[in-house]
């Protein structure tokens, strides 16, 4: 556990001495927001966040790969991790700089995804009356499709300073919890993939934050954006392949279940934001692409709260979901109903003044 704390606190470290000069050079390369009609921030503002977070990660692999434990997580996943991080940077790097319309962003997304495939990632199994191990082709399409779809639910939530990197950095706290805690209590290998991608997953968005939070001195864009989805994705995933189903009794379908459901319960509040645009969209005749300002963050914005509370209020309703989830998979029911009340207290403390945000 040390040395995944040194690896967050080196990430976060990185990221955060980083970032300004990848500011400067996104300034002087013309990867800047302009304002638009939907959009919350009033000033152009800089993107290529991801930019920062791709090198913290890249020089935070290089240190850590010397440390006793977390250096035996360096394989051929977290190769494989690596690569495909490099190019959906490079894909947001453009996007940022240039909009591509979303059949490329698309297109890239899905590359990404075969690179993680190319070194042995992929979904294995699936826990449906039992367990069914996945032919190989099957297992690539469910591989694609969850990796493109966390991107996206990720990528969907970028929409107000400082809101994609707590509620990830939340996201990611909860994951690494399930990771460590389940090789601990079933003998797998504390040092993998899963483990080290989400502490250096962590450390990122916390380094990233101070200069991400209202008001932000630059955006991390879909260069940062897909990047944290890729990892989150990328984690989820390893740990499956970590995983015997078979060796964890029926009594506990907890942690058989958790590393395909933990990624989507931590990332519910985005996913729900996600599906209600569309339904939203398409009952109005437009594209399911459309942008609009419709979003939780811009409904809880119109019910006078401020950037600050907003964000704060779904990162609560975030830890709401993702700790008790986490805690239900190792202790008994009560206990993660108690995690659950406290939390949904301290959100309704923070918003009682906050007006009734319709569905």
């Amino acid at each position: 556990m040390r040395e995944y704390l040194v690896t967050l606190l080196i990430s976060a470290a990185l990221c955060y001495l980083i970032t300004p000069l990848v500011r400067t050079q996104a300034i002087r390369f013309g990867a800047v927001a302009g304002i638009r009609g939907r959009d919350i921030h009033t000033t152009p503002t800089a993107r290529w966040g991801g930019v920062a977070m791709w090198l913290a990660m890249a020089i935070t692999f290089m240190i850590v790969n010397h440390l006793p434990l977390v250096g035996k997580s360096f394989g051929h996943e977290a190769q494989g991790i690596f690569l495909a991080s490099t190019a959906i940077v490079l894909l947001g790097m453009a996007d940022d700089r240039f909009q591509l319309d979303a059949l490329t962003k698309l297109t890239g997304q899905v590359f990404a995804a075969g690179i993680l495939l190319m070194y042995g990632i992929q979904i294995l199994w699936l826990p449906i009356n039992g367990v069914i191990t996945l032919p190989p082709s099957i297992g690539q399409l469910v591989t694609v499709l969850i990796v493109l779809v966390i991107i996206n639910a990720v990528n969907f939530i970028d929409g107000m300073d400082g809101l994609a990197a707590g509620i990830v950095a939340i996201s990611g706290i909860a994951f690494f919890a399930f990771a460590y805690l389940l090789a601990v209590d079933y003998g797998f290998s504390r040092a993998g993939a899963p483990s080290l991608t989400t502490a250096v997953l962590v450390g990122l968005c916390i380094g990233f934050l101070p200069h991400n939070a209202h008001p932000a001195r630059i955006f991390m864009g879909d260069s940062g954006s897909m990047l944290l989805g890729l990892l989150l994705a990328s984690a989820a995933i390893t740990l499956t392949g970590q995983v015997d189903p078979n060796a964890i009794s029926a009594e506990s379908r907890g942690p058989t279940l958790l590393p395909l459901l933990l990624p989507f319960a931590v990332l519910a509040i985005p996913l729900v934001d996600l599906l209600l645009a569309v339904a939203r969209r398409v009952k109005a005749g437009k594209s399911p692409f459309a942008p609009d300002n419709e979003h939780l963050h811009h409904r809880l914005l119109s019910a006078g709260n401020s950037q600050l509370k907003t964000a704060f209020i779904l990162y609560m309703w975030t830890a709401t979901i993702a700790f008790p989830v986490t805690v239900l998979a190792f202790e008994p029911w009560w206990v993660a109903l108690i995690t659950a009340v406290v939390l949904v207290a301290i959100t309704l403390l923070v918003s009682k003044k906050s007006k009734k945000v319709s569905a």
